[in-house]
C-alpha cells in the first residue's frame, strides 16, 4: 500500500469506506467558541461517539488531540483567516505538509472559496499543497465553498458541483462541500467528482434537521460528513456523533438515530 492509502485508512472506516470528521478549526476564525473552550474534552467527546477524525490547526495537535480517551484520526488544517479580517473569504497558507507530518497528522486540509476575490491565490496554494501531498504520501482534504460577489446561491448545484470538481482536478483526495438541499441535486455533485465527497454541516440547527441533512447527503452519494458546531456544541456530543454514525455507517433512518438521543 502507498503512504496515502495507509493514512486514509486512519480517517475512514475500513468496512464502510465512509467517514465522520468533526472540524475544530473555529478557534482561528472565531476564537474560543462554546464547545471548543477545552479542546481535549471536545476531542474525547466526539471520539467516544465514534468520529473517525478531528480537523483543526496546530493548536488542536498541541493542546487537544490524543491526550486521553479513544484514539481518533488527526487532520491538520493548512489555511486560515479570521472573521474580523479585511476579507474573511481570503484563506492564506499558515502551515506546511512537512510540518504536519512531523506533528503526526494523518491528513491535511485546505479551504478554498470559489468565486471569492482571492480565488486565484487560493487555487494556486491548493495546487502546490496537492503536489507536496503526492510527494510525501499525505492525504489532502479540500474544503470547497462557492462564496463571492458573483455567487447568488451558495448551495446552488451548478456552483457546488463546480467547486467539488475543481478540488478533484487539482489533486484533492477528499472534498468537503455544502449540501444542495436534496439527494437528487447532491447526486449531481458526487457523480461529477471522482473522489469522495463529504458534506458540511453549516450553522447550528436542531437534531432532526441536521440528521435529515446527513441522510439526504448519504442518499445523494456522499462518503460521509464533516460537521462541527452541530456535533461539538450539542448537549451530548458523544451521543450526537453516535446518532450520525448510525446513518453514515449503519444506514439507519433519521427516526432510529433520533431515538438514540432520547
Amino acid at each position: 500500500m502507498r503512504g496515502k492509502d495507509i493514512r486514509l485508512e486512519r480517517i475512514m472506516n475500513r468496512n464502510t469506506r465512509k467517514t465522520i470528521i468533526v472540524p475544530m478549526d473555529h478557534g482561528v476564525t472565531n476564537g474560543p467558541i462554546d464547545g471548543l473552550i477545552d479542546l481535549g474534552n471536545a476531542v474525547d467527546q466526539v471520539a467516544e461517539g465514534g468520529a473517525n477524525a478531528v480537523l483543526g490547526h496546530m493548536g488542536l495537535a498541541l493542546y487537544g488531540h490524543r491526550k486521553t480517551g479513544r484514539d481518533i484520526g488527526l487532520i491538520l488544517h493548512l489555511s486560515a483567516s479570521t472573521s474580523i479580517g479585511p476579507d474573511p473569504n481570503e484563506k492564506v497558507l499558515i502551515n506546511t505538509v512537512q510540518n504536519a507530518l512531523k506533528m503526526g497528522a494523518d491528513a491535511v486540509s485546505m479551504h478554498v472559496n470559489i468565486g471569492a476575490d482571492s480565488e486565484a491565490v487560493m487555487l494556486s496554494d491548493l495546487g502546490k499543497i496537492a503536489v507536496d501531498c503526492m510527494e510525501w504520501g499525505m492525504p489532502l482534504l479540500a474544503m470547497m465553498y462557492p462564496r463571492g460577489r458573483k455567487i447568488i446561491d451558495e448551495h446552488g448545484v451548478e456552483q457546488v458541483k463546480l467547486a467539488a470538481r475543481v478540488a478533484a482536478e487539482l489533486g484533492a483526495d477528499i472534498v468537503k462541500t455544502v449540501y444542495t438541499g436534496d439527494p437528487d441535486s447532491f447526486r449531481e455533485v458526487t457523480r461529477g467528482c471522482p473522489v469522495p465527497v463529504v458534506v458540511a454541516g453549516g450553522q447550528k440547527t436542531d437534531d432532526r434537521s441536521t440528521l435529515e441533512l446527513i441522510e439526504g447527503a448519504m442518499e445523494g452519494g456522499a462518503a460521509g460528513l464533516s460537521i462541527g458546531r452541530n456535533a461539538f456544541q450539542h448537549r451530548t456530543p458523544a451521543r450526537f456523533v453516535h446518532a450520525a454514525a448510525m446513518i453514515v455507517h449503519e444506514r439507519k433512518s433519521v427516526d432510529e438515530a433520533l431515538a438514540s438521543l432520547v
